[in-house]
C-alpha cells in the first residue's frame, strides 16, 4: 500500500468555527488531536470526521432502521478520501437509569448469568434457571417484593405529620394536598364524626392509624363552610349537602400520586414523605429466593457483583484455567470458558485503572471519565480491526499513573489494525502520540486553524502554539510563595465507601489540594463527606451527589459518618462548584444562569425605540410570551416528523432561528438586536459591552476562567461539565468577596488546556488572597505544583486506598517515598 493510501485526506472543513481546513491524517496511527480549549479540535474529530463516517454508515442501513440511530448533523465539508469506519466513545454522564450499572455496560453481567445458570452450584433436586432468572430487571428474577430495586418506599406517621401539635384543620397531615383537595378531606372528616380541632397527638391511635393507614374509600356528605356543631345538625336533619365526598388515606394518596401523577413537581412533592428502606424479603438483594440459593466459590450473583473487580479477577484467574486431572465434565468445561472470557474483560479494566468498581455499581454515580474507560474496555475485548476509534479526553479523571496503563491499552487497539484518534490536553498523552493535530491558535473565531500536523518530532519549531509552549517547557512554572493558614478545619470519623475511620485537616484561608490515584477515595472524602458534614454544620442545604433523575425518594442506603471538630466559626458559607449541568434543557444557557442576561434586556429597554414602544426588559426575554417567536415559543427551531427516519430539528420558519417576534428584533442595542447579542461569544461580547462595567466585569470574568469562545446564548445541554463547573465558578467570582467562604472544586481542570489551566489558577488564588479557603479535588500538577497544602490518599484504589498517606507541602510530597503522586510532581518540578 503507497504512504498516500495509507492517510485520510480531508478537504473544505468548515464544522463550526474550522475555517475551511484541508489536512492529511494517517491511518493505523495513535493521532493526538489538541489545541486551547474551544479552538476547534473537537469539531474536527467528532463533528467532522466522526460525524462523515457515521453519515456513510447511515447511508447503507435501511430508513426503518435508520431512526433508531441518535444522528449528528451532516458535517460541513467538501470531501473525506480514505476514511474507515468510526467507533466514538465520548465524555457523558452515566446513565439516568440505577438499573443500568458497570456489569451491563461492559456485558460482565450477561456471563455471570450465564455462569450461574449453566454452572453454578444448585441446591439438591431444584430445578435450573435460565439467565433471565438471574436478572433483577426481568419477571423471572425480579424479588416480588421491591420488583428487582433492592429498596421499598414506605411511609410512616412521622413522615406525614411531622408536628403532631397541630390539628388536622391545621394541616397536621402534611402529605395530604394543598389548596381545595385537602380541605376537601378534611371536611369529609368533620361528616365523619372525627375532631379535627384537637392537637393530632391527642386523637386516639386507632383513629390516627384509620386516617393515615386506611385502604377504604367511604363518601360521605360535605357541608363546605359549616362548623362541626353546624355540620352534625346537617346529617341529623337530612339537609341536602354541596356534594358527596370520596375519602383517600394519606398514605394511599401518596403512593398513588407517586405511581400515577405526570407533574415532576407533584411527585418530587409527595416523594419527601417517603422513605427508603432495604428489602424485607431480597435483603436488597433485588432477586427471588430461587435465583439467591444458586452459589460460585460459595456466593450469590448479588455477593459477586458487590466485590471489586480486584477480587473478580482473583476468583476468575483460577477457574479459567483447565484443572489438571478433573474430569472434564460439561459443566466444568462451561465453567472453565466463561470464566475465562469474564478473566480476561477484567484484566482490561484492570489496566485501566478502574479494579475499585463493582458491577453492581449504578452507571449515573460513574464520572464522565470512568464510563468513558468502561466502553474502551468492553472495545478492546471486541477485537474489531481496521476501525477508527475516536476519543475525547481518555485521560480525563486520571492520575498519571492510570494515565500510562490507558496509553497501554490505546497501544494495543492500534496493534490490532486499528486508528486511534484522540482529543486530549494531557501531555503525557500528546507525547506519547504518532501524530499530532495541533488546531488554534486562540479558541472560537480566533481558533480554527491547523497550526500543525506531523509526528512530535517538529512540533517544537511551531510558533504561536500554546500547546508546543507547554510540551517543550518553553514555559516554567510559575513561582508560588505558600500562604500561611489561619486556622484548621479539623474533620474526624469520616466514613464512606473506602474510607474508613478518617481524620483529616484543611487549612484555612489557603489553597489545598487532595490528590491520590483514580478511585483512591479523594471524592468520598471532600465532595460526599466533608460537604455533607459542612453543609448540615453551616445550615445549608446540599444537592444529592447524584441527579436522582427517577424522581425516587432518597435512598439512605449509603451511610456517612464523621464530624466536624473545629474551625466551623471562622467559616460563613460553603460554595460546592461541581460539574453538575446549569440546566436541563436549552432555555437554560450561559447568558440567564450567570444572571447577565438581565442587565443586557435592560439596556434594551432603555433604547429610545423600546421607551416610545413601552417595551420593559421582559419583552426581550425568549422565556416571555409577549416579545418571543409565537411559533416556537422562544425555542429558535421547530421538530420536523419524518416517516421512518428519526426526527430533525430545524430552524423556526416563522422566526429564522432568531427566537424572537420581528418587532422585538426592531429594537437595536450598539447596532444590534437581542438575537444577534445571544450569537456573540464571550469574547466578541466583551469588546461589544466594553464601556459598560457591570456587563464587562461579568464577561471578563468567563473570559478569564477560560470560556471566551463560548456564545452568550448556547444551550446548557450543549456544554460539558468542565464548562459548567467554570460557569459556576464565574458566577461566584462576581460576588463580592467576605473572605470566610470554603470553596469545594472535583476536577476543575477537566477539558481544560494547560493555558486555560494557568488562567483558572490566577482566578483561584484571587479567592483565597481575600482569605477564602479553596479544596480541589485534582490529578494536574500544574494545579497540585501551585497549591499551599496537599493531602494525598491512597495507597491504592478501592479497599486498597482510602487512608491518608501524606499531608504537607508540594515540596515534601515530591520526596515522599510512598505516594503514587509523588514522582510525578518531582518530574514536573523539576
Amino acid at each position: 500500500m503507497s504512504k498516500d493510501n495509507n492517510m485520510i485526506r480531508v478537504r473544505g472543513a468548515n464544522t463550526h468555527n474550522l475555517k475551511d481546513v484541508s489536512l492529511d491524517i494517517p491511518r493505523d496511527q495513535l493521532v493526538v488531536f489538541t489545541g486551547v480549549s474551544g479552538s476547534g479540535k473537537s469539531s474536527l474529530a467528532f463533528g467532522t470526521l466522526y460525524a462523515e463516517a457515521q453519515r456513510r454508515y447511515l447511508d447503507s442501513v435501511s430508513p426503518y432502521a435508520r431512526r433508531l440511530f441518535n444522528q449528528m448533523s451532516v458535517p460541513e465539508v467538501d470531501s473525506i478520501d480514505g476514511l474507515p469506519p468510526a467507533v466514538a466513545l465520548q465524555q457523558q454522564r452515566g446513565g439516568s437509569s440505577t438499573r443500568s450499572s458497570v456489569g451491563s455496560v461492559t456485558t460482565l453481567s450477561n456471563l455471570l448469568r450465564m455462569l450461574f445458570s449453566r454452572a453454578g452450584d444448585y441446591p439438591k433436586n431444584q430445578s435450573i434457571i435460565y439467565a433471565e432468572g438471574f436478572s433483577p430487571n426481568t419477571p423471572q428474577g425480579a424479588c416480588e417484593k421491591c420488583h428487582g430495586l433492592g429498596s421499598v418506599f414506605e411511609v410512616t406517621e412521622k413522615t406525614m405529620v411531622p408536628d403532631d401539635s397541630l390539628t388536622i384543620r391545621e394541616r397536621a397531615v402534611a402529605s395530604w394536598p394543598l389548596a381545595w383537595q385537602g380541605q376537601n378531606q378534611r371536611d369529609i372528616l368533620v361528616s365523619m364524626g372525627y375532631n379535627v380541632d384537637i392537637p393530632w397527638r391527642e386523637l386516639p391511635k386507632k383513629q390516627r392509624d384509620w386516617i393515615l393507614f386506611t385502604d377504604e374509600t367511604p363518601s360521605a356528605p360535605v357541608y363546605p363552610g359549616l362548623s362541626p356543631e353546624q355540620t352534625v345538625k346537617a346529617i341529623a336533619r337530612n339537609q341536602p349537602p354541596d356534594y358527596m365526598g370520596t375519602f383517600i388515606g394519606a398514605k394511599a394518596y401518596v403512593f398513588k400520586t407517586f405511581s400515577t401523577t405526570q407533574s415532576a413537581l407533584m411527585k418530587k412533592r409527595v416523594s419527601q414523605y417517603m422513605i427508603s428502606a432495604t428489602c424485607p424479603l431480597c435483603h436488597g438483594k433485588r432477586l427471588k429466593k430461587e435465583s439467591l440459593s444458586v452459589t460460585f466459590e460459595g456466593k450469590d450473583i448479588a455477593e459477586i457483583s458487590r466485590l471489586p473487580m480486584l477480587a473478580l479477577a482473583e476468583i476468575f484467574g483460577k477457574h479459567s484455567k483447565t484443572p489438571a486431572g478433573k474430569t472434564q465434565t460439561e459443566k466444568n468445561i462451561i465453567r472453565q470458558r466463561i470464566s475465562s472470557d469474564i478473566y480476561a474483560r477484567i484484566q482490561v479494566m484492570l489496566d485501566l485503572g478502574l479494579g475499585y468498581l463493582n458491577l453492581e455499581r449504578s452507571t449515573p454515580t460513574l464520572s464522565p471519565g470512568e464510563l468513558q474507560r468502561l466502553r474502551l474496555a468492553t472495545q478492546v475485548h471486541s477485537n474489531l480491526f481496521g476501525v477508527v476509534y475516536v476519543l475525547d479526553e481518555p485521560s480525563a479523571g486520571l492520575h498519571p499513573a492510570d494515565t500510562r496503563a490507558l496509553l497501554h491499552i490505546l497501544d494495543k487497539l492500534k496493534a490490532a489494525g486499528n486508528s486511534i484518534f484522540v482529543v486530549e490536553h494531557e501531555l503525557e498523552v500528546i507525547r506519547h502520540a504518532d501524530w499530532i493535530v495541533d488546531v488554534g491558535p486562540e479558541a472560537g473565531e480566533n481558533g480554527g486553524h491547523i497550526l500543525y500536523s506531523g509526528p512530535l518530532k517538529g512540533f517544537n519549531k511551531i510558533k504561536g502554539s500554546h500547546t508546543s509552549a507547554f510540551l517543550f517547557q518553553n514555559k516554567k512554572p510559575a513561582d508560588h510563595t505558600l500562604r500561611n493558614p489561619n486556622g484548621m478545619l479539623s474533620l474526624r470519623g469520616a466514613s464512606r465507601h473506602n474510607l474508613k475511620n478518617v481524620d483529616a485537616d484543611f487549612p484555612l484561608g489557603v489553597v489545598t489540594c487532595v490528590t491520590g490515584i483514580s478511585g483512591s477515595g479523594k471524592s468520598s472524602l471532600v465532595s460526599q463527606v466533608l460537604v455533607e458534614l459542612l453543609a448540615a454544620s453551616l445550615g445549608q442545604k446540599t444537592d444529592p451527589e447524584i441527579d436522582n433523575q427517577n424522581d425516587a425518594p432518597v435512598d439512605e442506603i449509603l451511610p456517612i459518618s464523621g464530624s466536624i471538630t473545629s474551625g466551623l466559626e471562622k467559616i460563613s458559607r460553603l460554595v460546592v462548584v461541581d460539574q453538575r449541568p446549569i440546566g436541563r434543557t436549552p432555555r437554560s444557557n450561559l447568558a440567564t444562569y450567570t444572571g447577565l442576561f438581565d442587565h443586557v434586556r435592560s439596556r434594551f429597554a432603555n433604547t429610545p425605540l423600546a421607551k416610545k414602544r413601552k417595551y420593559d426588559a421582559g419583552r426581550f426575554s425568549f422565556n416571555v410570551a409577549k416579545g418571543r417567536c409565537p411559533h416556537c415559543q422562544g425555542e429558535g427551531f421547530v421538530m420536523v416528523e419524518l416517516l421512518f427516519l428519526p426526527s430533525v430539528y430545524t430552524p423556526c420558519p416563522t422566526c429564522g432561528g432568531t427566537r424572537y417576534q420581528k418587532e422585538t428584533l426592531e429594537v437595536t442595542y450598539k447596532g444590534k438586536n437581542i438575537s444577534e447579542v445571544l450569537q456573540m461569544t464571550v469574547e466578541e461580547a466583551c469588546n461589544f459591552f466594553d464601556e459598560d462595567p457591570q456587563i464587562y466585569r461579568a464577561l471578563d470574568i468567563l473570559r478569564e476562567v477560560g470560556l471566551g469562545y463560548l456564545r452568550l446564548g448556547q444551550a446548557a445541554t450543549e456544554l460539558s461539565g468542565g464548562e459548567a463547573q467554570r460557569i459556576k465558578l464565574a458566577t461566584e467570582l462576581q460576588k463580592s468577596q467576605k473572605g470566610s467562604s470554603v470553596y469545594v472544586l472535583d476536577e476543575p481542570t477537566t477539558g481544560l488546556h494547560p493555558s486555560d489551566v494557568e488562567r483558572l489558577l490566577v482566578q483561584l488564588n484571587t479567592l483565597a488572597d481575600a482569605g477564602n479557603t479553596i479544596i480541589l479535588v485534582e490529578h494536574d500538577m500544574q494545579v497540585i505544583a501551585q497549591s499551599d497544602w496537599i493531602i494525598d490518599i491512597g495507597p491504592g484504589a478501592g479497599d486498597q486506598g482510602g487512608k491518608i498517606v501524606f499531608t504537607g507541602t508540594p515540596e515534601d510530597l515530591a520526596k515522599h517515598p510512598s505516594s503514587k503522586t509523588a514522582p510525578f510532581l518531582k518530574d514536573y518540578l523539576r
